[in-house]
Formats: structure tokens, C-alpha cells, sequence
């Protein structure tokens, strides 16, 4: 009866295994590789913190225009109701001039001038 070759010990085999692997690869080419790593590393913090004193800035600059911004908001849609009431109260008195005075303005000349803004709430062409 023969006895069974012993079996080497998992740590030998694992060992012959990571020395084949490292003979297939030529060592100046994982330095290079590692060489290149470190190189893109260190643009990617580069680029990280300017980023990110950027968005800081950025802040900071958003910070100091929103109030004057949301100040500029209100004064403009004041403005604007008051141009509104304005217009209509205009409108108002230009049918009760048309109406108590019809021969004062020739015909068709009032529908031309009742209101000839914009309208601002439609899209552009």
C-alpha cells in the first residue's frame, strides 16, 4: 500500500501562486502604473479643492445678492399691480368718455387706444 504524498501547506501553495502571478507582470510596469495613480491622485485633490473654494465662494456671493434680489422681486411686482390698477382704472375712463361722449372720437379710433401694452404674461414668438 502506498502512503499518499504529503500535502504541501496552504501557505506554500498560495506563495507559489503570488510568485507566478509576479512574473507575469514586469515591475517597472506596476511602478509606472503606480507612478501615474499617485499623479492623477493628486490632480483630483487639486481639482477637489478648487471646487470646493469655489462653491464656498460661491455661497458666499449668493448669500450677499439673494436679499437685494428678493428686495428688487418685491419692488417690481409692487410696481407692477400698481401699473395694472393703474391701466384699468384708465380703461375705465376711456369707456365712460367713449359712452357719454360717442361723436368725440371717430369710429373705430377707440379700440386702437384702449390698450396697446403687451401683454406680459404670454411668451414671446
Amino acid at each position: 500500500m502506498e502512503k499518499p504524498l504529503p500535502e504541501p501547506a496552504p501557505s506554500a501553495a498560495a506563495e507559489e501562486v503570488a510568485e507566478r502571478f509576479r512574473s507575469l507582470v514586469d515591475p517597472d510596469d506596476i511602478a509606472s502604473i503606480r507612478q501615474t495613480q499617485h499623479l492623477i491622485l493628486g490632480r483630483l485633490q487639486d481639482s477637489n479643492a478648487v471646487l470646493t473654494h469655489f462653491n464656498d465662494y460661491s455661497e458666499q456671493c449668493f448669500a450677499e445678492v439673494s436679499s437685494d434680489f428678493a428686495s428688487k422681486t418685491r419692488l417690481l411686482r409692487s410696481m407692477k399691480a400698481d401699473l395694472d390698477h393703474i391701466f384699468t382704472k384708465l380703461r375705465g375712463m376711456k369707456a365712460r368718455l367713449a359712452a357719454t361722449y360717442p361723436d368725440a372720437f371717430p369710429d373705430g379710433a377707440m379700440s386702437k387706444t384702449m390698450d396697446q401694452r403687451p401683454d406680459l404674461e404670454s411668451p414671446l414668438d
